[in-house]
């Protein structure tokens, strides 16, 4: 009996001393866990404001700045959390392997959404066109004055003042023609006159027009030429160059000037016409 107590209690003995060694070096490993957390968070601080120096002098947009900064400084917090996990002893490899699998799962889900915000962070990154541009989207023919950049979409307003919205994956996989960015628009014209009408007289007509234009700039080059022998019509381009705001309202009273002199001078511009003769037997 005086064994088997001995044995007992020093089993007891040693097993205290195991429980008390397990649970000095969980306290030493927590110990140094916590100081990895504190370093950590001080040093991904530090990068936080580093980088958020970083976007503000490469003048991104707001929204983009805000969330590239979130993104990386939740980046930073799961690698850390990682470290802090390897060193309590707990297995990291099913962790990160859950990790992938439920990024993957996520980006499927949501590819449409990651693509049109992949597409919204190109577009304000690169700024293709910018708010106030009056920009074409040649894939679906949609265009209109730029209203708002957001982070998944861009809005458009029509020339009758409708709003459009496209998504940014489409729009920045999309040739755009981008009207506003230039200061200055040329205006590409063509009129038709007849074979007999005379064509010196026509050209120096439509010279004279676009000279005489206050709008039109005359540090640019002013063209009229014959542009095409047609079937029936000697086919006149003339071109100028205007500011882009007068781009319109200056190639609309330019072709009403143009057919009211060309009627003064009796310049003819053919149209299609049927002539019907009738035969009396």
């Amino acid at each position: 009996m005086k064994l088997s107590n001995w044995i007992n209690q020093w089993t007891a003995t040693v097993a205290l001393d195991a429980i008390g060694t397990m649970v000095l070096n969980f306290a030493i490993k927590l110990v140094i866990a916590l100081v990895i957390l504190f370093i950590g968070s001080k040093i991904i601080k530090y990068i936080v404001k580093l980088l958020d120096k970083f976007m503000g002098k490469v003048n991104l947009d707001q929204g983009v700045e805000r969330f590239l900064v979130s993104l990386a400084k939740a980046a930073l917090y799961a690698v850390l959390v990682i470290i802090i996990a390897h060193e309590l002893g707990i297995d990291t490899t099913s962790f990160i392997a859950l990790l992938a699998s439920s990024g993957v799962a996520i980006g499927l889900a949501l590819q449409g959404s990651l693509s049109n915000f992949a597409g919204g962070v190109l577009i304000l990154v690169l700024h293709p066109f910018g708010i106030g541009d009056y920009i074409i989207d040649n894939s679906s023919g949609k265009e209109g004055v730029v209203e708002d950049i957001k982070l998944f979409y861009t809005k458009l307003v029509t020339g009758d003042n409708k709003v459009v919205t496209i998504p940014n994956g489409a729009l920045s996989n999309a040739a755009i023609t981008n009207v506003s960015e230039k200061p200055i628009r040329r205006i590409d014209f063509n009129v038709g006159i007849s074979y007999t009408a005379d064509i010196k007289l026509a050209k120096q007509l439509l010279d004279d027009i676009l000279n005489s234009r206050e709008k039109v700039l005359k540090d640019q080059p002013i063209n009229v030429f014959v542009g095409n022998l047609g079937e029936s019509a000697v086919d006149i381009g003339f071109r100028c160059w205007v500011n882009s705001g007068d781009y319109w309202t200056e190639k609309w009273e330019v072709t009403e000037l143009v057919k009211e002199c060309f009627d003064k001078n009796g310049i003819e511009i053919p149209f299609n016409q049927i002539d019907v003769h009738v035969k009396n037997d």
